[in-house]
């Protein structure tokens, strides 16, 4: 069992040779080693608090990115809707234009057609009037052609005259 159990001048100068060792390690290696934690460490919190931040004004960042994005959607809806608004007024106005422009052309055609068939009419009332003139000539003339009717006819004028 000497194995196992130490002596005690070993468990002495194992003590002592622990103390020393600890006190030399306090007074020369214990700060220097915490104080390099101790700095690690805040360099760690500063680093971790630094993610934070920025991984808060990247969710700010994101979240405004949004809102501009669905803004600018928005207004480019807009604009379209605008757009085919503008270009449905703007053919609407082309085809009332258009119509009206058919109605004036269709009114003007149907002055001038007016026009023309009275002038039509007209003349062709001074052709009839021409003819009948030229008829009823000839047919005098067929009537008048003897002396004999020419006396009767004199003398029924003369009474005609002669009774009013």
């Amino acid at each position: 069992m000497d194995i196992v159990t130490p002596a005690v001048g070993q468990i002495f100068w194992g003590g002592l040779v622990f103390l020393i060792l600890l006190v030399l390690l306090a007074k020369f290696a214990w700060k220097p080693i915490l104080g390099a934690v101790n700095d690690r460490e805040r360099t760690i919190n500063e680093s971790l608090e630094l993610a934070e931040k920025t991984k808060e004004e990247m969710k700010n960042l994101q979240a405004e990115n949004e809102a501009l994005l669905k803004e600018a959607r928005a207004e480019r809806d807009q604009m379209i809707k605008d757009a085919k608004e503008i270009a449905s007024k703007m053919v609407n106005d082309a085809k009332d234009k258009a119509k009206e422009e058919a109605n004036k052309v269709l009114v003007n055609a149907r002055e001038t057609i007016n026009t023309e068939k009275a002038a039509a009419i007209s003349e062709l009332k001074t052709q009839v009037a021409a003819f009948s003139i030229e008829i009823a000539e000839k047919v005098v003339r067929r009537e008048l052609a003897a002396d004999d009717k020419q006396a009767a006819l004199a003398k029924k004028l003369a009474e005609e005259i002669n009774l009013n």
